[in-house]
């Protein structure tokens, strides 16, 4: 038969396809596997309503076979084949697309899963292939017939000889370049890589020969070389079984080599859900944070399969930011892909999924935190700042859903506490959750604010994570009460009697307290007396939403102590017997009063871990008040 011409269009089609459409030229095996599965699943549809057809269902398979010396690979399935009109009317016009149309004529019908629906895959053959030979043979006719083609210049059909039922593709592989080594695709361990990553749970098998050296009976180092059959396809995905029917260790040994860590999950989350998106997700915690997790280089995402055959490695889409620790994968029938199958062409499936998929995971950690304490601690150790991050994470707009999963070290016990807890331990017509920031629990519990607060019997959160202030901040308040930072100059725990002496303290002391913030200039906004203090001289704390903790977090980023400042107060203990000396340098020396107050707001800036600008100065003051000491 004579040469025969694609369609201008078509031509343009197949040249942009090849150059375009698919980025990653590996995908051609899983393309023409795709195919050959459907082509098999056609004829098995057939043989249960046509007595003609008869079809062993072990005997179904998809052979694949190399000829390196001729640069061939060959690919073969015992499916359906096609007649003369069939192959010129699937791959003579390009986009037109077999598996499609018999998908829509069974659409009503179930047990109907067709990978292939677009027609262009075949194409992606011309990507490694300077020539592509079909021999193909219907149960609808008696003789074979075979395409041949060596890209956009045309094809020819032409009767041949072939036996079985089925479809043959003979790929003449292309010659290397210096951009591409197409060798690649002749070799045994490169085809067995693809069709793990791309086409394992393809249903049916996928055989390949395997050469494989022996030694020789009878010999210490003779060896001989034997043609063997392997199967390289699992078929049936561990995600498509019963959860009651898998056991934990085959999650953990699936999890461990299909991403390549070396210790098992903290969690597994296996679901299935039916309904307008039917699909099955798989998903692990792992029990660890990915070296990279911090790092711009670290890709969060899904595996994202159709029907068992892999679309995307990494789909973002599928996880929010603050879930993006979670490994695993989501296989979905009802995806719309476009014409390369490696893109979704409408992301409405998507964004029901993910959504689905961000409540599975949520409700599984709440479950955790309820039913296993231990475990979810565990969880919160390694995940819990990826947690605080997506409180404030895109415009605030998850905070109210991970507020229930967040932990603090409360003062209670020392121990991670959730904010419920919390507020039900508080004492009666409390309105306010105190919190108080440190370094670490040991620096936080030596703040001079926090010790009236405790003798009063309020429990305290302890923040020691740089992140932790915000996250309350962008809280704002948790079941009415709100977050108040013990170190904060708007905190109120004295009775009436105390607050009513401190205001008299304040008008008799009104000069000597105005002398000692006029000495201390810019360095803070006030100088006052509190009852906030028990032993502790002086404390500093702030007014406005900064607090010193944020000051130095922020310029600690900033890379610049001076950059950011907390609008700072220097608030004495009116009980200390401080004050009195004080009240006696006001009176008798005043200049000395202005040493004093520095040394004072020295003191305070040093509790709270603050750099002084002068330590020499400081430590020649305190040497000159120990020498007058008698």
């Amino acid at each position: 038969m004579s040469k025969k011409q694609f369609k201008a269009e078509s031509k343009r089609v197949l040249d942009l396809m090849i150059n375009s459409i698919y980025t990653n030229k590996e995908i051609f095996l899983r393309e023409l596997i795709s195919n050959a599965s459907d082509a098999i699943d056609k004829l098995y549809y057939r043989s249960l309503t046509d007595k003609n057809i008869k079809v062993k269902q072990n005997n179904l398979e998809i052979n694949i076979k190399l000829d390196k010396e001729n640069r061939n690979i060959i690919i073969t399935d015992n499916g359906c084949g096609m007649t003369e009109k069939d192959l010129e009317t699937n791959l003579g016009t390009i986009a037109k697309s077999g598996s499609l149309a018999f998908k829509q004529e069974h659409e009503k019908k179930k047990d109907i899963d067709i990978i292939g629906q677009f027609g262009v895959g075949f194409y992606s053959s011309f990507m490694v292939s300077d020539k592509v030979i079909v021999k193909s043979k219907s149960p609808d006719e008696e003789k074979a017939y075979c395409w041949t083609s060596e890209g956009i210049d045309g094809y020819s059909i032409d009767e041949c000889e072939k036996e079985d039922i089925g479809t043959q593709i003979i790929l003449h592989i292309k010659e290397d370049t210096d951009d591409e080594k197409y060798s690649n695709f002749i070799d045994e361990y490169k085809i067995k890589e693809l069709i793990k990553r791309y086409s394992d749970y393809i249903r049916y098998p996928i055989k390949m020969e395997v050469e494989h050296s022996h030694l020789k009976e009878g010999t210490n180092n003779e060896y001989e070389k034997q043609i063997e059959i392997e199967t390289l396809n699992s078929m049936i995905p561990i995600w498509k079984k019963k959860k009651g029917e898998i056991k934990q260790e085959e999650y953990d040994e699936f999890y461990m080599g299909k991403f390549n860590d070396w210790e098992k999950p903290l969690k597994t989350i296996h679901t299935e859900v039916e309904g307008q998106y039917s699909y099955n997700a798989l998903l692990f915690i792992p029990n660890h944070l990915p070296y990279d997790y911090y790092t711009k280089n670290y890709e969060k995402g899904l595996q994202l399969y159709s029907n068992g055959v892999l679309i995307m490695d990494k789909c973002q889409d599928l996880l929010p930011d603050y879930f993006g620790f979670v490994k695993g994968l989501v296989d979905s029938q009802d995806l719309s892909l476009n014409i390369s199958r490696e893109m979704l062409q409408h992301d409405r499936q998507l964004r029901v999924i993910a959504r689905n998929i961000e409540n599975k995971i949520k409700s599984e950690l709440e479950k955790m935190l309820k039913e296993s304490r231990e475990e979810y601690e565990t969880f919160y150790n390694i995940y819990g700042t990826q947690l605080k991050y997506g409180t404030y994470d895109n415009y605030e707009v998850n905070k109210d859903k991970l507020k229930d999963l967040l932990l603090f070290i409360s003062s209670y016990n020392e121990k991670l506490v959730t904010l419920k807890e919390y507020i039900e331990r508080m004492k009666e017509k409390q309105d306010i959750i105190y919190y108080a920031v440190g370094e670490t629990i040991d620096k936080i519990k030596g703040l001079p604010q926090i010790e009236l607060v405790q003798d009063k019997g309020y429990e305290i959160l302890y923040l020691t994570e740089n992140i932790d202030e915000f996250v309350l901040k962008v809280l704002t308040e948790y079941e009415g009460k709100k977050f108040v930072n013990v170190c904060s100059e708007n905190i109120d725990i004295g009775t009436a009697e105390e607050n009513e002496e401190l205001k008299k303290l304040a008008e008799d002391n009104r000069d000597m307290i105005n002398l000692m913030k006029e000495t201390l200039k810019d360095d803070v906004q006030d100088v006052r007396f509190t009852n906030r203090l028990n032993k502790h001289p002086v404390c500093l704390t702030t007014e406005g939403a900064m607090s010193i903790e944020m000051e130095k977090t922020l310029n600690s980023q900033i890379g610049n102590n001076d950059a950011v400042k907390a609008q700072t107060i220097l608030e004495i203990n009116k009980n200390h017997i401080i004050v009195n000396k004080l009240k006696e340098l006001y009176s008798n020396n005043k200049e000395e009063l202005k040493k004093y107050s520095k040394i004072l707001y020295t003191q305070a800036r040093l509790i709270e871990g603050l750099k002084i600008d002068n330590p020499t100065e400081y430590s020649n003051w305190i040497c000159e008040l120990i020498s007058n000491v008698k």
